[in-house]
Parts: structure tokens; C-alpha cells; sequence
């Protein structure tokens, strides 16, 4: 018997989940390593801010091919080696920008990052699934939630400082140093993070054994689709947030640059809130598709609110994070209904896939919500928001039901 079929213990449990969110941290640190540092990128290489633009359209292009692909090579290859390979890809691409000397070097530089973000879904999903006791799954993938809206509050607060006193290309030296770091650790833990030695995807039913049981059996599932259209319509309303809440909540409501700051922070806080209550929510149903229905119906509502603009700027910031605590509250079930909806010794590629949704919708997000911003409509960018929200409802009770609908039929075959 290996090490990866030995139910787990609380104390081991705890440990995979947190080595498991601290990398997961660090990915979402990544998504924003360059960012923060626009201001210094643009004066030092003379760039347009299209052209910083598109060095993170690129980190996401790259990101989105590479998850899909990833998950394969995940159940190939186990989760563990190739977590690893991400978390030093990673590292590598912040030396690359750090030594940049032109706009070139900051392309691959950032490419190299999408690359290592790439493995991230499907090697944590995958070693979450098979190194934590189902009971404590709903928890798992709340920390994980958690984990990366911190890594990306951590990245401008880390990055912006160095930058201001030391310059750009320290602060990502010093960057650099944070990958290499958990990488180390989690070397040391290695044993905590076997996921034992790849199996055959399984069938999910008796059935179609050849079809769904070979490896890309899992792409002729209607519920893996609907799972990817669930991601990209949510990482659209997420890169509508990130990109341009801000900008919105300026000219919407007259708020100085601080507040309307300060709506993006509480939305950030108030979803890792969400997530830690939704992992408990979790645990509770095997019916997740209800409870992502319950927090996004919530967040879509509170977004045409603040699209009104009638509410007052302080009340506007609070429901920023009442958004955020609705989505929040639907990430653990998310993660579970992808869990219930994926082949069985196939979790690998079907996060790959799925996941890759989040790539390309946080991809095309910035291109409608700026389009909206240039046409000088401020209230589209809630409105969308909250439409995205409530099309991702849709899609989660299609899944949900879909899944429950299987489940039953086997059991009574």
C-alpha cells in the first residue's frame, strides 16, 4: 500500500493543505509581478500602455494553453513533480524580468510565468483529491481560495515599495527569492505530497468503457464543457473587478482614487471570508450547484445595485464587499462540483481543461470592460459583472443537476 492510499490524519491533512495553499499563493502572486510595476516598466522602456497590456494578455495566453495541457502530464507524471516544476518556473521568470533589457526579454519574461502558473490548477486539485481525506475537502479547497486572493493582495504590497526604494529590477530579484523559497519547503515535505504512482483513467460508467475511459475520453463529457464555460464566465466577471472596479467606482460616484482603492480591498477581504464560511457550507452537501446558485445570485444582485449608482459612495464600498463575499462563498463548492464531475484517476485533465476557462476569460476581460470604459460607460462595467455572475449560476446547476442525475442512475444500476 502506498503512501497516497493511507486515509490521512487531521495533523497530515492540515500540513498537505497548507503546503498546498502557500503554493497555490504564490501563483496568484505571480499573476500580478508585473503589474504593480507599471509605472517604473513604462518610463524605463518607453512603453505604451498597450504594451504593458499585452505582456499580461501573453502570461495568460500562455497560461490558458498550458493548463490544458498540464493536466495531462499531471496524471502522467504524478502532481508533485510537476507542482514543482511550476513553483521553479516561476522563480526563473522573475530573474528573467528582473535582468530584462528590452521589451523582448520582458515578453519571454512574462510568458515564462504563464508557463509555471499554468500547472497550478490541475497538480494542486489533483494532489488535494488524493492527499486529503474527502471529509476535509470542502476545507482544503476553501484555504486554497484564500491562499491566492492573499497572493494577490501580497504582490502590489510587496512589490511597490521595493521599487520605490530600490528600484524595479530589485524588487523583482527579491521576487524571485519567494518561489525558490517554497520550493525548498516543499522539497523537504516531499513525502507529504506524493500522490503515489499514476493510474489508468477510470470510466464513469461500466458502459463506455473504451470512449470515456482512454485519455481524452473525458473531453466527450457535456458536464466537463459545461464546467469550463462556468470558469471563463466567472473569470470574466473576476477580470472585470481587478481591471476596471476601480476606474468604475471613481466616475460613477465622484470617490477620490483611495476609496475607490479601498471597495476593490473590501471586495478582496470580504471573498476570502466568503471562502473560508463556503468551505464549512462544503462539507455540509454533496449539492454544491445550490450553494454556488445561493452566493452568486447574492453577488449579481448587490453588482446592478452598485451599477445604479443611486446608493451612496460609502454604501457602494460596503456592497463591494458583499460581492465579493457571495463569490467567495461559492469557490469551495466550485471546486467539489468540478471533483464529482471528473472521471475518476482523470482529475489532472479535467482541471487542466477546465480551469484553463479562468485564463482566457481574465484574458478577454480587460478588452470588454475597457472597451466600456472608453465609451464612457462606467455602470456597464457592474452590469456586466453581474450578468457574468448570473450566467455562472446557470451553467453551476447544469452541472450539478447533470452529475446528481448520473450518480443516481448508477446507483441504482
Amino acid at each position: 500500500m502506498t503512501s497516497a492510499t493511507v486515509t490521512p490524519s487531521l495533523g497530515q491533512d492540515a500540513h498537505v493543505i497548507s503546503l498546498e495553499g502557500l503554493a497555490h499563493g504564490v501563483s496568484h502572486f505571480f499573476h500580478l509581478i508585473l503589474v504593480p510595476l507599471f509605472p517604473w516598466l513604462k518610463e524605463a522602456f518607453g512603453l505604451s500602455y498597450a504594451e504593458l497590456g499585452f505582456l499580461m494578455t501573453m502570461f495568460f495566453v500562455i497560461s490558458g494553453i498550458g493548463q490544458a495541457l498540464s493536466g495531462f502530464v499531471v496524471d502522467k507524471a504524478g502532481a508533485r513533480s510537476v507542482l514543482f516544476f511550476g513553483i521553479g518556473c516561476l522563480g526563473v521568470s522573475a530573474m528573467v524580468l528582473a535582468a530584462a533589457p528590452s521589451y523582448a526579454v520582458l515578453m519571454i519574461g512574462s510568458m515564462l510565468a504563464g508557463l509555471g502558473n499554468s500547472v497550478f490548477h490541475p497538480a494542486c486539485f489533483t494532489l488535494l483529491n488524493k492527499r486529503v481525506s474527502p471529509a476535509r475537502l470542502g476545507h482544503a479547497f476553501s484555504v486554497h481560495g484564500v491562499c491566492g486572493n492573499l497572493g494577490w493582495v501580497a504582490a502590489p504590497v510587496f512589490l511597490m515599495p521595493l521599487a520605490g526604494w530600490f528600484g524595479w529590477r530589485t524588487a523583482l530579484a527579491a521576487a524571485a527569492c519567494i518561489p525558490f523559497a517554497v520550493l525548498a519547503l516543499l522539497f523537504f515535505y516531499r513525502d507529504l505530497l506524493d500522490t503515489g504512482r499514476p493510474q489508468p483513467a477510470a470510466p464513469l460508467n461500466d458502459k463506455q468503457p473504451a470512449k470515456e475511459g482512454s485519455a481524452l475520453g473525458f473531453m466527450r463529457l457535456p458536464a466537463v464543457w459545461m464546467c469550463f464555460l462556468f470558469f471563463f464566465i466567472t473569470a470574466m466577471a473576476l477580470g472585470g473587478v481587478q481591471s476596471f472596479s476601480t476606474a468604475s467606482l471613481r466616475q460613477l460616484y465622484g470617490m477620490t482614487l483611495a476609496s475607490a482603492t479601498a471597495g476593490y480591498t473590501v471586495f478582496m477581504l470580504a471573498s476570502a471570508a466568503g471562502m473560508v464560511w463556503g468551505g464549512f457550507l462544503a462539507a455540509r452537501t454533496s449539492r454544491h450547484e445550490r450553494t454556488i446558485a445561493m452566493g452568486f445570485t447574492a453577488s449579481g444582485v448587490f453588482a446592478f445595485v452598485i451599477a445604479s449608482g443611486a446608493v451612496p459612495p460609502a454604501v457602494a464600498v460596503i456592497l463591494m464587499g458583499a460581492v465579493g463575499l457571495g463569490s467567495g462563498i461559492a469557490g469551495p463548492s466550485r471546486d467539489l462540483l468540478i471533483r464529482a464531475a471528473a472521471p475518476k484517476n482523470a482529475t489532472g485533465r479535467v482541471y487542466g481543461v477546465v480551469y484553463s476557462g479562468i485564463d482566457i476569460g481574465l484574458a478577454l476581460a480587460p478588452l470588454l470592460f475597457g472597451a466600456m470604459m472608453d465609451d464612457s460607460h462606467p455602470a456597464w462595467v457592474f452590469i456586466g459583472i453581474g450578468i457574468f455572475q448570473c450566467l455562472a449560476l446557470l451553467t453551476a446547476v447544469r452541472v450539478g443537476t447533470s452529475t446528481a442525475s448520473k450518480i443516481a442512475g448508477q446507483a441504482a444500476a
